[in-house]
């Protein structure tokens, strides 16, 4: 209940009465919720918190400290349940490979520099998060979209469009590539603007093909990336490898997580990268760091020098 200072003229001048600020809608609004209604409102079947109980999807968390990784831990909290030994291994794997590329990578360099600017580490992280958005960030849930789209296809399943008609899979990587082409974009999780060969995709791929040979996962998602990237690099002097996000795009669709999981898993990952960089810069004591080493200035490309009259007048 809100309180306002006495204005009646009584001699106990500074006396605060209480106003009450209860309107008949309010009344029945109040009314009409219950208690239940009111716990309700944030129903949630990821954790459950009371006094001295903590259990994360059903999972006491005095457990998961003793007994569980922090990678089958992340499963767990966004899956539901448990991962195999196996399942989790490779989830790990794609999250190792994904933590950092350096201070070229937008996301890291805007991190660091708002680490220099005064807002302090949750301030630089968030700014580097903040970033990773469909261009910078977006293709390994992009990828894994595509890879889904050409095991339904080849499979007769389902994808977007509802169900389809199996054709064989070099038919749908040649139909999805023409398309793309068409519209030039590009094929999310191929090539790369800083490596010809992405030293990421060799050992991702290798744990992938011991998990389909241990029958851990089924291998249509890596079939697909394979026969994506041969026919991506067919005639072409130099080929078009596959890089980070097609690696674990693979990796995440064939351990059965979403698209939208594959790009939230990548930002958790990429979280690391950033913390690393913003508190490495932070620790350094420069201030106000730009994207530009001084003495050097950008570009300009403007009007030259002109004198401000009254009879100026702007011409495109």
């Amino acid at each position: 209940m809100r309180t306002r200072p006495d204005d009646t003229g009584s001699t106990d001048a500074g006396h605060d009465e209480p106003v009450e600020r209860t309107s008949p809608a309010r009344a029945a609004a109040l009314d009409a919720v219950t208690s239940r209604e009111v716990a309700d409102w944030w129903t949630t079947e990821v954790s459950d918190i009371e006094p001295g109980v903590i259990r994360f999807r059903g999972y006491p968390v005095q457990d998961l400290i003793r007994r569980a990784t922090f990678v089958e831990t992340v499963w767990t909290m966004v899956r539901g349940s448990m991962p195999s030994p196996a399942q989790a291994a490779l989830l790990e794997k794609a999250l190792v490979a994904a933590v950092d590329h350096g201070p070229q990578a937008p996301s890291i360099a805007a991190a660091r520099m708002a680490a220099t600017c005064g807002v302090g580490l949750h301030g630089a992280m968030s700014t580097g998060v903040g970033l990773l958005g469909d261009v910078h960030g977006g293709a390994g849930q992009q990828c894994v979209e595509l890879l889904q789209r050409l095991v339904a296809a080849s499979t007769g399943g389902e994808d977007d469009a509802g169900s389809c008609a199996a054709v064989p899979l070099r038919e749908a990587v040649a139909a999805e590539i023409a398309a793309h082409r068409e519209r030039r974009s590009y094929i999310p999780g191929f090539g790369h603007r800083f490596h010809s060969h992405d030293p990421r995709r060799d050992p991702l791929l290798e744990f992938v093909r011991e998990a389909v040979d241990a029958g851990v996962v089924g291998g249509r998602h890596l079939a697909a990336a394979l026969e994506l990237e041969a026919q991506l690099s067919a005639g072409r002097e130099r080929p078009v490898p596959m890089n980070i996000d097609g690696a674990t795009a693979v990796i995440y669709a064939e351990l059965g997580f979403t698209a939208e999981l594959a790009r939230g898993l990548f930002i958790l990952s990429r979280s690391v990268g950033v913390l690393a960089h913003s508190w490495e810069e932070t620790r350094s004591g420069r201030r106000i760091k730009g994207p530009m080493p001084p003495p050097l200035l950008p570009t300009y490309t403007g009007q030259a020098e002109r004198a401000w009259t009254a009879a100026t007048v702007d011409t495109p």
